[in-house]
């Protein structure tokens, strides 16, 4: 262990010992002995470096002193070893003296670190009891002084320890500060300005963040001393805080397309440090009701201009009173709601005034709740995007007793602004979707009818990602002599084009459909005739359309189902015993691309033979092989006797994930016995 560091004396007298040009021992004081506890016989005429803790070059008589200096002086801290083993910190100063005989010696006088004369400085209760963190180290780059904001760091900083070399340990690389740096700095003096330094403790359950500073400490003639490290632990800054929180804004807003989980999202992350309670309030064009707010009663006082979306406070029981989710939201004429809407300006209100001549007093039941609650500070901030506003974001605090500022409302409309783009985005993309979605559900079979061939059910459930409803499509055609066509398609591409896409080819494929064409010449009809279209840019789509499609014309009388695919995957066929397969078929090209023909094959089916036809979106996923979801499929078609409904149900919830990473069409076809 390591002697002095315990309380300074009042009064501390140095150890004298005197050296000969060769490092002996020639002198040795009463407090020499005191120090190191050796007595005079047993050290005079031995090597002064039996007291000196060995280093590199600690042969050399001056570097007995260690530090700075000359050939003629030096000083510094030093490792002295007690006659007990131990070892002591010692600031030394060694002097250079002629003695009579013409020769040279060494007079050095010693001192505990504990009583080195930095703290003698008139700074010393400044900078001790500074709420900076300081720490010095020698030339040497041991460490001789830190204050009371530096001790206890040791777990941060490693090296904070009196006395200890920098260099003492190598797991000091993973420091804060790099040692390397700091021993750059004594060397250049070059100063570090403002370095942050992050520290993460070994379970993760803590971290810090400092500011650091690292500059060279010279003396009067310029000369090093040594250098100085301040840090300033800015962990939990204001600034710090609110680029944390916009950290947090750009990943935690904003992560569906849902408008009403957007706005909770930013309410949500308001609360997280900012405000104590918030709420976001959305026109009616952003987020509809059940009946436009123009239709609803008001007041000359109160009209209603939005509906609560969104709500989040820092009281876990949310003892605030608030409207209910998709309630309308009334405010009076002269109140900051209205003021933010007309003139898309955000309101700032440091100290709520609800004296009688303030716009509280229009509104009594707002007021009532501003008194109830505490509620002393006010931001109110328009949700603009691409010129237009979607509504308002209103922030509170009660518990928090220091108002919104100048930067509080700063960072209140970056939030928002962050905030609005996703908002216009899920609008724009709810828009879009309802309007495929109608106009799919316009476009698809409100019916099927199988007549006496074929018993049918079908399932469609468009896509929760992407943008949404696709291109898929189906269709049953009742055909002469009881024959029934079945099929199932995929336009490439999401939204109101694809859905349009869908819609055209299912008519041109009931048009060739009566013309009695088989499957294989149907299909590459079809695919003749959008491929010249697309060609000539007439009346398809400003994009080629490529779309896969299987073709399967069931005839009842002869029990023969010819089917013909156009890129598509194969139907799954079960017997009613309870074999299920894929029947092998041309792959053939899809449609749009011109490069048929396209050919059929021909399969006897039995009474009670049930023909499964499917998107890809009901057995491709990202996370599993397609040949484990084929044999899931197989396994959910077991039970081929059951209602197709029911059936239909089942392989839904068997295939699906409960959010669909494409549309899924599924359409069930039990063959029946023909009537005579």
């Amino acid at each position: 262990m390591r002697r002095g560091f315990g309380e300074r004396p009042e009064e501390e007298t140095p150890a004298i010992a005197v050296l000969d040009e060769n490092g002996l021992v020639i002198g040795w004081s009463k407090t020499a002995e005191k120090l190191l506890g050796y007595p005079p016989e047993e050290i005079l005429g031995r090597p002064g470096t039996t007291v000196r803790v060995a280093r590199d070059r600690a042969t050399r008589i001056w570097t007995w002193t260690g530090g700075s200096g000359d050939e003629n002086y030096r000083a510094g801290m030093i490792d002295l070893r007690h006659h007990d083993g131990t070892q002591i910190v010692v600031h030394a100063e060694s002097a250079r003296i002629a003695t009579k005989d013409g020769r040279h010696a060494w007079v050095v006088a010693v001192v505990p670190a504990a009583a080195t004369g930095i703290e003698l400085s008139v700074l010393e209760p400044l900078l001790t009891h500074a709420p900076v963190v300081m720490a010095v180290w020698d030339t040497d780059l041991r460490s001789v002084w830190l204050n009371e904001s530096a001790q206890g760091l040791a777990e941060v900083f490693p090296y904070f320890e009196i006395g200890r070399l920098l260099t003492d340990s190598p797991s000091e690389a993973d420091a804060p500060v790099p040692p390397e740096l700091i021993q750059r700095v004594l060397e250049d003096g070059v100063p570090v300005i403002d370095r942050e330094a992050r520290w993460v403790a070994e379970d993760h359950h803590d971290e810090r963040t400092y500011s650091t500073f690292l500059f060279r400490v010279e003396g009067v003639d310029g000369r090093p001393l040594g250098v100085c490290l301040m840090a300033v632990d800015i962990t939990y800054s204001r600034a710090r805080e609110r680029l944390a929180l916009l950290r947090k804004a750009s990943i935690q807003i904003g992560t569906t397309l849902n408008v009403g989980r957007t706005a909770q999202e930013l309410a949500d992350l308001a609360v997280q440090g900012f405000a104590d309670f918030c709420v976001v309030d959305l026109t009616d064009e952003v987020f509809p009701g059940p009946e436009p707010l123009q239709r609803l009663p008001s007041t000359e006082e109160r009209v209603p201009v939005f509906r609560r979306a969104a709500v989040a406070s820092t009281r876990s029981e949310g003892t605030e009173p608030t409207l209910p989710i998709g309630e309308p939201v009334y405010v009076p004429a002269s109140s900051p709601f209205t003021h933010v809407l007309d003139t898309g300006e955000s309101y700032l209100e440091p100290k709520l005034d609800t004296s009688s001549d303030s716009w509280p007093a229009d509104d009594p039941e707002r007021a009532r709740t501003i008194r109830d609650t505490g509620i002393h500070t006010m931001i109110v901030v328009p949700l603009k995007a691409r010129g237009s506003i979607l509504g308002n974001a209103v922030f509170h605090r009660n518990e928090n007793k220091t108002p919104f500022t100048r930067d509080d409302l700063l960072l209140a409309e970056e939030l928002a602004a962050r905030a609005a783009l996703s908002l216009d985005n899920a609008r724009q993309y709810t828009r879009e979707r309802d309007t495929a979605l109608a106009l799919q559900r316009q476009l698809l079979p409100s019916k099927l009818s199988g007549g006496d061939a074929v018993e049918l059910a079908s399932r469609y459930l468009p896509s929760e990602v992407h943008e949404g409803v696709g291109g898929d499509w189906y269709d049953t055609i009742l055909l002469p002599d009881s024959r029934v066509a079945l099929i199932v398609g995929d336009v490439t591409g999401h939204g109101i084009n694809a859905a349009a896409s869908m819609g055209r080819l299912r008519t041109a494929m009931r048009t060739l459909a009566y013309l009695n064409l088989p499957p294989d010449e149907l299909l590459t009809r079809l695919d003749e005739l959008y491929a010249r279209e697309a060609d000539e840019g007439d009346g398809i789509a400003e994009s080629p359309i490529a779309a896969t499609c299987l073709y399967a014309l069931y005839d009842p009388a002869t029990r023969i189902c010819t089917m013909a695919s156009a890129g598509h995957l194969p139907p799954a066929v079960a017997h009613p015993a309870g074999e299920v397969y894929f029947p092998t078929l041309p792959a053939g090209t899809p449609i749009g691309l011109g490069l048929g023909p396209h050919q059929a094959v021909e399969l006897e089916l039995d009474e009670g033979t049930l023909m499964v036809l499917y998107t890809d979106g009901l057995v491709e996923r990202r996370d599993c092989d397609i040949d484990e979801t084929m044999r899931r499929l197989t396994e959910a078609l077991a039970r081929t006797e059951i209602p197709l409904d029911t059936l239909s149900t089942n392989v839904i919830q068997t295939m699906v994930p409960e959010t669909a990473e494409d549309d899924v069409t599924l359409l069930l076809a039990r063959t029946r016995t023909p009537t005579p």
